[in-house]
Formats: structure tokens, C-alpha cells, sequence
């Protein structure tokens, strides 16, 4: 058996919204995306789709040196391998490409980012926010790793089997 490894990227922003999520959880990281390579050329989220524009979110292909992080130069950030089966990346790659090419028909949750404050899941057809799109991927990917359905950026800390990388200023970060 053949395995690849994946990268959980957790970062915070210091945004408003991000603020405001860290002020409720009291947790260090407020976002979260996955990385299929460890440079991190090929990350995803659900997130801002213009980093001067807070309120319009959806699917998004981050990069440390554009949008949103480029914005906000002190986005700080801990990242984790996780080691996958080949047939485990091909299908999380796959899923990635058919929500890329989908990507007008999703949007994002933020009724669902407020429900999980409570602790209740709210799923909404094609509607994701970032740690329910990290954990979409992963589900749909056959990738168990034992998450709660009221899924937050914090449930990925320490995720069994995954190995500590990187913490620090993400645009510190280096391969």
C-alpha cells in the first residue's frame, strides 16, 4: 500500500470575524483548510472570496502569497501532516476538482458557523464553512479520523495518527 500525505493548516487571521471566533471558543485558530502538498500550493477552504470583503464567502484555493493571508501578514498558524492511502488522495483530489469546477453552485454556511456555536449541526445542501468543507473532504475521501458532526477548527487539533509540522507566522513558514 502506497500513502501520500495530506496537510491540516490552522490559522488565524485576526480578522473581525475571526476575533470574533476566537473570543467564543477562546482557542488560538479560528480557520482551517487542507493542504495537498506541503508547500502549500494546493489549499483549500471555504472562505473570503475577496480579502477586503468580509460578508461574500465560497469556495477558495488559498495561497500564503495572495488573497486573504497575503492581506493579513501576521496570520499565525499550525500545520499537521496526516498520512494517507494513495486511493484516499486520488479521492480527495478528485472531490477538490469537482467542487473547483462547481464552484458558483456552493456557498457559505454562515448560518451553519453560527449554529455550531451552540453545538448544533446545521447542514445546508452545498453549503460549507471551513472546518465542515475539511471535514466534507476528509468524509467524503474515506478518511476517518473520528470527527464530531458539529465540526469546529478546534476538533482538528491533535487529530490521531497526524504529526505536528509547523507553528508559527504562516508567512514564516518554509518547506
Amino acid at each position: 500500500m502506497c500513502v501520500q500525505k495530506i496537510y491540516i493548516v490552522l490559522t488565524y487571521t485576526g480578522t473581525i470575524l475571526s476575533k470574533a471566533v476566537k473570543l467564543y471558543t477562546r482557542k488560538k485558530y479560528s480557520h482551517i483548510s487542507l493542504a495537498l502538498d506541503k508547500e502549500l500550493k494546493e489549499m483549500y477552504s471555504f472562505g473570503r472570496l475577496n480579502p477586503y470583503n468580509p460578508f461574500i464567502g465560497g469556495f477558495v484555493h488559498e495561497s500564503i502569497d495572495s488573497g486573504t493571508f497575503k492581506r493579513f501578514k501576521n496570520t499565525t498558524t499550525r500545520i499537521y501532516s496526516l498520512v494517507v492511502t494513495d486511493e484516499q488522495y486520488e479521492r480527495l483530489k478528485n472531490k477538490i476538482r469537482e467542487v473547483a469546477e462547481n464552484k458558483n453552485s456552493y456557498k457559505f454556511n454562515i448560518l451553519g458557523l453560527i449554529a455550531v456555536m451552540f453545538n448544533i449541526n446545521l447542514n445546508r445542501y452545498k453549503c460549507f464553512y471551513c472546518a465542515e468543507f475539511v471535514k466534507y473532504l476528509l468524509d467524503s475521501s474515506n478518511i476517518d479520523i473520528g470527527l464530531p458532526e458539529a465540526i469546529k477548527p478546534e476538533d482538528f487539533y491533535n487529530i490521531s495518527g497526524s504529526e505536528d509540522i509547523y507553528i508559527g507566522k504562516l508567512r514564516e513558514y518554509k518547506v
